[in-house]
Parts: structure tokens; sequence; C-alpha cells
């Protein structure tokens, strides 16, 4: 491989390597043009991972502004629409279902907002890019390898600027190693299913040691459990407070 940078100089001769490399690991060419043909490299991507907060938002704002009643009442329309389904993958990997509609919420407004970025334009510029590099580039193959698949076109594969991806917002690493075709019509697409979002999240969280039947709380083994999910405590205990208020009977 060519060497990363930290400007655009260098992307497209980067970039031709990495479609020489990705060939040999068994990509089709075809896959790899239709991917990468139109890829250029993203200055408002680096922008963003540059820039990411310096200063920390405390839990009770993080929690105010993201934890609304508007929210809360629409997740549990959520999950009175969507009952039979949460059982269903309930059942399964054994999830609580209000976790899983509170990271939805969080995530992607109940898929309402999945992002406006290109994922390969975006995943190409952090993979070239030196700080990230060589997570990236995995990343980068994975999304290659389930375009591979037929999971999703590239037109449809568009998300958040650092390359994450459908409802609840997976990583192609993670969508390629916990995607669940849970509604069976031949394809994981996170992206347009609400099942295969949700019970992907679930296989996710069941693979990474989710306890069936016990506690979210701070402190719990399941809230350890969602820092795989994501790392910020703050986050953490938003999940956590939303899927709470999810659970508590109307008033």
């Amino acid at each position: 491989m060519e060497p990363c940078g930290d400007t655009a100089e260098g992307f497209d001769v980067w970039l031709a390597s990495f479609r020489v490399h990705a060939a040999a690991q068994g990509i089709p060419e075809d896959v790899v043009a239709q991917a990468l043909d139109d890829v250029t490299y993203d200055d408002s991507v680096i922008a963003l991972d540059r820039s990411q907060r310096a200063h920390k938002v405390s839990f009770e704002a993080f929690a105010a502004s993201h934890v609304t009643k508007a929210r809360v009442r629409r997740g549990k329309q959520k999950l009175a629409a969507h009952a039979d389904l949460l059982a269903r993958i309930e059942r399964r990997f054994g999830v609580a279902r209000e976790i899983l509609v509170a990271i939805w919420g969080l995530e992607t407004d109940f898929g309402a907002n999945q992002g406006s970025t290109p994922s390969l334009r975006a995943l190409a510029t952090l993979a070239y890019d030196c700080r990230r590099s060589d997570l990236f580039r995995g990343e980068l193959e994975s999304a290659l390898r389930i375009l591979q698949r037929g999971d999703l076109r590239v037109e449809r594969m568009v998300g958040a600027w650092a390359g994450e991806v459908g409802q609840t917002q997976f990583l192609p690493s993670s969508y390629e190693r916990f995607g669940i075709d849970f509604d069976d019509d031949g394809r994981v697409d996170v992206v347009g299913s609400v099942d295969d979002a949700l019970a992907s999240t679930a296989h996710y969280l069941s693979a990474n040691g989710w306890r069936a039947g016990e506690s979210w709380a701070e402190r719990s083994s399941n809230f350890v459990v969602l820092a795989s999910w994501n790392r910020s405590e703050t986050y953490r205990k938003t999940i956590a407070l939303f899927a709470t208020k999810l659970a508590a009977p109307p008033r």
C-alpha cells in the first residue's frame, strides 16, 4: 500500500493502490469500480474528525436534549407498533426491547435521520488519513464486501461522517459481522429494514455479553456491555435513562 497522508495530495495515488489491494483480497473488479470510481478526498470529514468535541457535555445537559418528552412518547409508540417484532428479537437474543428502541431513537431518531455523507468517500478519506489509517482501511474493505454480498447498493451506502450506516449506525465491520437478515428477504439491510436493523443491534449486544432479563442500570454488567456500543459514559447513561423511561408504565 502507498503511505497515508495528511492532505489531499497523494490521495489519488493511494486510492489506486488500495484498488489493487482490494482486488487481491478477492473483491471483484466491478464491485471495486462501482464503489471507488467516483470517490474523492473529503476535507469536511477530516475537519470533523479533527474537531471532535474537546469539551465534554455533562450527562444532565446531553440527556435533557436527547431524551425529551416528545422522543419518549414516540419511543413508546414504536414499542407498541413493533411489539411483535421486538418480542421475536427478544426471544432470540435476550436483549430488552426498551434498550433497542432507546438506541434506535438516539442514533437516528427512529430511522428518520441516518446521515447524508457518502460512506465510501468518508471511509476512503479516513483510511488514507494517517491518524487512524489501519482501522479505516479495514472498514473500507468491509464496506466493499457488503456491496459484494448485495446487501446495499452504492447509492444507499450513505450515513454519518465517519462511515456509519443504518438505522442504528453500524460501522461496516460490525455490519458485516453482526448483520442479520431478520425479515428473510435475502439481504441484510440495516438502512431500509427495521427488522434487520433492530435484530442486528440485538445480535451485536448479545455477542458482546448482554444478559437476558437483567438490569441495564449504571454499574450493572449490561451497562458495561453498552460500552461496546459506545465508549462514552454519558451516552451509555443516556441510553439507560431513555430505556428506563420507555419501560415505565403510563402515568
